[in-house]
């Protein structure tokens, strides 16, 4: 079943100046439930203006976007706020975690701001501390653990309101390679465990880990990969030739 259907969705930047810019131009596809979906392209191809679109931070100036019925384009600012809580996952490169905040309170913000009763925030926390191997660190505070453990902490957070859809901005971008593969071996888990994932990098390696690849270029879905029985080594070089073939100015 489709979870996320975006149909012909364009964005235009400064629509009515004598300078538009078309961030993107024409994009459909559909995200079905349980899919791991990876979205790569040069800088400036779109990739980070549909994740906003999909993320209710952006509209769409043309086009439709359809996440679990809802169009997202037909709701208000505050709307769209509450379908973030309550819909949405985000897990970002740079963490933006609240040094302020121990990491058991940074995880249980969203569940704050929605007024979740504490004793629920704990029941979720449990299970889902174990499975992220951060029981030990969850009393200390950001600064105090490293960067592999505070992404896990975000990805604790992005997980705690059972969201439909998680979203991943660069997760791996300010991670070494080693720590990066934990995050990326903990994103396959999640995922065998029914969550829809899309994911947005610049990295063939974490690209690998998907189910499936779009690459976007000039603002419209260039090109698709379905990893199917491949290895993660075999799709990586298949992501690699297809990244080689864009950044060429092939067709």
């Amino acid at each position: 079943m489709a979870l996320l259907q975006l149909h012909h969705v364009q964005r235009v930047f400064n629509q009515h100046s004598t300078n538009p810019v078309m961030a993107l131009k024409d994009i459909s596809f559909t995200v079905e439930n349980g899919e791991f979906v990876a979205i790569m392209g040069e800088s400036g191809a779109g990739k980070s203006t549909l994740l906003n679109i999909i993320a209710t931070l952006d509209q769409a100036t043309g086009g439709q976007a359809v996440l679990n019925g809802q169009d997202l384009g037909q709701l208000s600012k505050d709307e769209a706020a509450k379908y973030r809580r309550e819909h949405l996952g985000f897990v970002f490169q740079h963490f933006n975690l609240l040094d302020s905040l121990s990491n058991r309170d940074n995880i249980y913000l969203p569940l704050v701001l929605a007024k979740t009763p504490v004793k629920l925030m704990d029941d979720r926390l449990t299970p889902l501390a174990a499975r992220l191997r951060i029981d030990s660190i969850v009393d200390r505070f950001p600064s105090e653990v490293s960067g592999g453990q505070q992404q896990r902490i975000a990805i604790a957070r992005a997980l705690i309101t059972n969201p439909d859809l998680l979203l991943a901005d660069e997760p791996t971008g300010a991670l070494d390679s080693n720590t990066s593969n934990e995050i990326l071996t903990l994103f396959d888990d999640v995922n065998q465990n029914g969550q829809t994932i899309i994911m947005v990098t610049h990295s063939a390696a974490a690209a690998s880990h998907a189910k499936r690849t779009l690459f976007i270029k000039d603002g419209r879905i260039y090109h698709e990969l379905y990893r199917g029985d491949l290895s993660a080594k075999e799709y990586q070089e298949q992501i690699n030739q297809t990244m080689m073939t864009l950044t060429n100015g092939g067709e």
